[in-house]
């Protein structure tokens, strides 16, 4: 607070020692205070007034206006440690999916991923995404509340399976002609790719209220035990759910809390609030 009343000047001193920067910006707000889809009013400082940008994280290209959508690339380390855990070939549900910072990376290793957010802009830049990177056999985007997703995307899988519908076509790499073949390599067919009939994972990156949406996760696949341990070797699908840490300065207190709130002991708003991340992950259905 300090400098603020050098806002300005601050401002005109980054762009005149960074040509590369074109916009410099003040936010007023904290994020998701008046949004719930995570984004945050702010003031013009310098520069022009447009937030359109185009970021590169994990091989993966996005663009997106910072005005209408969450971004954090802070947020990196964690992008890259659950989408480590992500089989090739195997499915992923992303409820609040946003951009794609997991899709995008997953689906770039022949993860199938359902991703989904109630932001149309969100949602619209995905779309955008999975096209310029060239992954839409591997993507399906929806906009739509996260509790009904969830079991959506359970069932909607199983219907693919039992109706056929599950195979996807993915387009093979072509060889390159040099200039001293005197002709044209074949070209190589595409490949079908089986998508599994259940989901391996659940990932829920929205700290202020995912832990909200466990009790969507009741029943999930009652009727269909017998497609998961121990009638199989598949595993129930490992819900990843990101939350805000507790008020308490107790890290073993703390735990508790949350415990509780994941096993129903305790309501979200009772039990949450500001502070570090946390995250929890965990089997069920």
């Amino acid at each position: 607070e300090a400098y603020l009343p050098y806002k300005h000047l601050i401002a005109e001193v980054l762009m005149d020692k960074n040509p590369t920067i074109r916009t410099v910006i003040n936010k007023i707000d904290d994020v998701g205070d008046k949004s719930e889809f995570r984004t945050f009013s702010y003031e013009l400082l310098a520069g022009v007034d447009d937030l359109n940008v185009e970021i590169r994280e994990e091989d993966c290209t996005f663009r997106f206006d910072y005005s209408q959508v969450y971004w954090n690339s802070r947020l990196n380390t964690e992008h890259r440690r659950l989408v480590a855990l992500f089989d090739p070939g195997s499915v992923v549900c992303d409820v609040m999916a946003g951009v794609g910072p997991f899709a995008l990376p997953a689906a770039k290793k022949g993860v199938f991923v359902w991703a989904n957010d109630l932001n149309p802009a969100s949602i619209a830049a995905l779309r955008d995404a999975t096209t310029l990177n060239k992954v839409e056999p591997y993507i399906r985007a929806f906009n739509t509340d996260g509790h009904a997703f969830i079991h959506q995307c359970a069932q909607d899988l199983l219907a693919l399976s039992k109706a056929g519908e599950n195979k996807v076509s993915i387009p093979s790499k072509q060889p390159r002609m040099s200039r001293s073949q005197p002709v044209r390599p074949a070209p190589i067919p595409p490949t079908t790719i089986e998508i599994p009939q259940t989901i391996s994972h659940f990932v829920m990156n929205l700290p202020a209220t995912a832990l909200a949406f466990l009790p969507a996760f009741r029943g999930l696949y009652a009727g269909h035990e017998s497609l998961f341990a121990p009638h199989t070797a598949t595993k129930l699908p490992m819900v990843h759910v990101h939350c805000f840490s507790t008020k308490s300065d107790d890290n073993v207190k703390e735990g508790i809390e949350i415990s509780g709130i994941v096993s129903g002991g305790g309501s979200e708003e009772e039990e949450g609030g500001g502070g570090g991340g946390a995250g929890g992950e965990g089997e069920g259905a």
